[in-house]
């Protein structure tokens, strides 16, 4: 009962980790510029995550983290289409932003 708990516990906070970028990007109206690198290696990682949690045998709670994992990357999608991509805001990588600092030799 104990681990089973704490697994729940931690897929539940590893969905309430990934939920602010939502929402700071609807405040902001604007998404934080992501290179094509970046969103490709994503969406493989995405893709490769169903798709092992579909054809492996594994946990039903497992399962349902995934297709958290899904929900957030579509949701994140949906906003990169709507909003415009803000090139000064920094990204989760720690990428992008305006950088001040250019004059440095």
């Amino acid at each position: 009962w104990l681990v089973s708990s704490a697994v729940g516990f931690i897929y539940a906070f590893g969905f309430v980790m990934m939920t602010p970028q939502l929402y700071i990007n609807y405040r902001l109206k604007s998404v934080a510029h992501l290179p094509w690198r970046a969103m490709v290696y994503k969406s493989l990682n995405t893709f490769i995550d169903d798709l092992f949690a579909f054809v492996i045998k594994m946990p039903t709670m497992h399962r349902l983290s995934c297709l958290r994992d899904d929900v957030i990357f579509l949701a994140t999608l949906y906003q990169r289409y709507l909003y415009r991509v803000d090139f000064s805001r920094v990204n989760e990588f720690g990428q992008g932003g305006d950088d001040d600092d250019d004059d440095e030799p």
